[in-house]
């Protein structure tokens, strides 16, 4: 949800609608974070979230060099990752995307995705009090502590594979009440759901992204637009390159402009269109609409 569809507003409208409102720290500046918690803060006194991703090492740049000749700047960035941890240290959870940090016994509730066995070990190993185990239908970036090539594991194997002794939140491929009692019956503690807001009038989606969302066209994983793999609605530009490496953030940040100026013209083939393999399923309803809707009531 980062980089445009998570806002204060959705966050805050799913929380007041009883369920646990995330907000999407990645991409943010510092200072943007602290406004953006500050927000929340006033359109709700209830719990809620916010992700952060896990900075790697920089990637050597020939790696890449000649993928992005003609796409834009490429630059290593760590996302104001030490910053933005002093900022959500009372935040009631914080989870981690990309990777395991140390230190999380300074959080009340720290959450860390996986998506597979091992790693969910490692987390609970590192002291996570609560695995986020994406499936393969997730939209999005995969969760993966590493960018790899493998096949990844679809939602409803990963819960029955994961064996550990924290909470356990499903996430992936979410957007029924039915699918919520499927995972919540295969051990999970709760349902993460992303695709299935980004219809709602909270979220920052573009209007195009979500004109594409409402279709039934295929997803597929590339590193066309970041350099690491992650699932959207098939478009030009990620049949155009089809074999873009593994470089991240510095991909991401050599496409920026080019999304951006994509997104500006309304032109879907020009940017990254994240989305689950259920996104068809995704209502413009309101998000407090949606979450009493999935929670059965």
């Amino acid at each position: 949800m980062a980089g445009g569809p998570s806002t204060p507003e959705l966050a805050a409208a799913v929380s007041n609608a009883g369920g646990l409102g995330f907000l999407a720290a990645g991409y943010l500046s510092a200072g943007k974070l602290e406004e953006q918690l500050a927000r929340v803060r006033a359109l709700t006194s209830r719990p809620f979230g916010v992700n952060l991703f896990v900075p790697g090492p920089a990637n050597d740049a020939a790696v890449y060099r000649e993928y992005v000749r003609d796409l834009g700047e490429p630059r290593y960035h760590d996302d104001d990752y030490e910053a933005k941890l002093e900022l959500v240290a009372d935040v009631a959870v914080v989870s981690f995307t990309f990777g395991c940090p140390d230190g999380l016994d300074r959080f009340a509730t720290p959450w860390v995705t996986v998506t597979n066995p091992d790693e969910a070990r490692q987390a609970v190993e590192a002291g996570a009090k609560g695995v986020i185990a994406q499936g393969a239908e997730a939209g999005g970036h995969r969760g993966s502590f590493a960018d790899r090539d493998d096949a990844p594991l679809g939602l409803l194997a990963l819960l029955q594979l994961i064996d550990v002794d924290v909470p356990v939140i499903a996430t992936g491929g979410i957007a029924t009440p039915q699918a919520v009692k499927a995972v919540l019956a295969l051990g999970a503690e709760k349902a993460q759901v992303g695709t299935a807001f980004m219809r709602c009038p909270e979220a920052g989606t573009t209007p195009v992204h979500a004109d594409r969302i409402a279709t039934d066209e295929p997803t597929g994983l590339t590193r066309a637009f970041s350099g690491r793999l992650a699932r959207g609605i098939h478009n030009r530009f990620m049949a155009e390159h089809p074999d873009a490496p593994s470089a991240y953030p510095e991909i991401h940040y050599a496409t920026a402009a080019m999304r951006a100026e994509a997104r500006r013209r309304g032109d879907s083939d020009g940017f990254n269109l994240w989305a689950g393999q259920a996104h068809a399923l995704a209502q413009a309803r309101p998000a407090g609409e949606i979450v009493r809707w999935l929670a059965g009531e």
